[in-house]
Parts: structure tokens; sequence; C-alpha cells
């Protein structure tokens, strides 16, 4: 998808979580400012892997089209901020006319270079294995050994959806502070978590969320890229 010399470049991004969105447009206005956005969402990719415990091809499939539809729109790069959805947004990456990124990459990376004893907290299961794989990926790409303990906050994310985000966010505030006496740094593997945090004191370790650290990765992956392109075209 060519972008015109004299239009912004548009970012699409695909949500599942309604709530994160003013989230993500704000950080994004302030890390990629001279970018417009977009925001799509389906609620029911993220529902139906909750339900089948697993995902789907057929979920997978449909998120492939949303991507695609976003590039038809005249997407110059597409955001996946759902972590769950991270194995289906790697298979897209080379079917993808623009760069496509999944959220937890910047943070698996930042993770990695804060320690190698590394906590993994999460309020579902689905996006448990997605977080630690990707972690383990990123390590044995950067040469690095890393030793993972995971939390799982049982119905944290039910009471989220229920509208109950006090509960919420108290579940996993208790989770962390199962972590921090063990770890070198924890990771809260879904970008609808990271708001526990402001009710807090300062952790004892760092404490990493998805959000800020997947939009600064991936707006420093968009301006290099850009700038490589308007070198070539002068």
């Amino acid at each position: 998808m060519t972008t015109d010399v004299h239009e912004s470049p548009a970012l699409a991004m695909i949500h599942t979580v309604p709530g994160i969105i003013p989230a993500f447009n704000e950080l994004v206005g302030h890390h990629l400012p001279s970018w417009r956005t977009f925001n799509m969402l389906d609620e029911s990719l993220l529902g139906n892997t909750i339900r089948e415990g697993v995902l789907s091809r057929q979920t997978m499939r449909r998120l492939g089209t949303h991507i695609s539809s976003a590039v038809d729109a005249g997407a110059s790069a597409v955001l996946v901020t759902c972590s769950s959805l991270g194995p289906a947004v790697d298979a897209a990456v080379p079917l993808c006319p623009v760069p496509l990124f999944r959220i937890d990459d910047g943070m698996a990376i930042e993770a990695i270079q804060r320690g190698s004893r590394i906590g993994v907290l999460a309020t579902l299961a689905t996006t448990m294995n997605p977080t630690t794989r990707l972690i383990e990926r990123h390590a044995h790409r950067m040469g690095r050994n890393v030793f993972l303990t995971s939390r799982l906050c049982e119905g944290a994310f039910d009471k989220l959806r229920n509208g109950d985000r006090a509960a919420h966010d108290a579940m996993i505030r208790e989770g962390l502070a199962s972590l921090v006496g063990s770890v070198d740094v924890v990771v809260l593997a879904q970008a609808s978590m990271a708001n526990a945090l402001n009710e807090m004191s300062e952790a004892s370790v760092p404490v990493l969320t998805t959000p800020e650290l997947g939009v600064v990765h991936m707006s420093s992956a968009l301006n290099a890229r850009f700038r490589v392109q308007e070198s070539v075209q002068s």
C-alpha cells in the first residue's frame, strides 16, 4: 500500500477489548504524532478464543481478514493489541503488504534486557503460552538464557468483562505481590492489565506492560522504515 507524499500515513489498530482504545489513541498520538489512526474492534476474536481454550484456525483466519480490510481501508501499518492473538499475527506477517505488529514484542525484548528471571502475570490462560513462547523466542534470538515463572490471576478477566475494574485490578496487584520476591522483572501479559499499576506504589522490581512498550517498539521500526524509504525516493 503506497501513501501519497502529502498525506499522513495511517495506522490501523485491531482491538478485542473496547476499554483500551482511548489509551492506545493517546500513546500513538504521542509516539507517532505524524500518523493518523483508525480503530477496528472485534470482541468475538478474544471471546471465541477464551471459550475454546485455544487460538483456533478459524479465529486466525478471521484476524487475517480484519488485517486485509485494514490495508484495503488505507492503513500504512497495522497493530494488533490483543496478546492472545500473537501467534495469528506472526502467521499473517508474511502475507501482509504493510508493516504488521503484535503488541507484546517490545515488552518481551525489554524484559530480557532487564534480567534473566522473568515473571509472567496474566488474567487469561490463552495469553500465558503466547507470551512465554514469545519471550523464549526473543531470548534465543538475543543469545540470552531466561527462567520464567508464570502466575494466572484466575477470574480477573471475568471481573473486568463484567465492569468491575476495581476487583480486576486488585487481583492483579495480589498476583504481582506473589511474584516480585523471586524474579528480576515482571511482565503483565495483556494490555488491559496496565491500569492496575495506577493504584499501587512502586514495586521492588520493574513491572512492564504491553501498551507503551509495544507502541514505542512499533514507532522505532516505522520511523526507521520510512526514513529509509524517503532516502531512496530522494
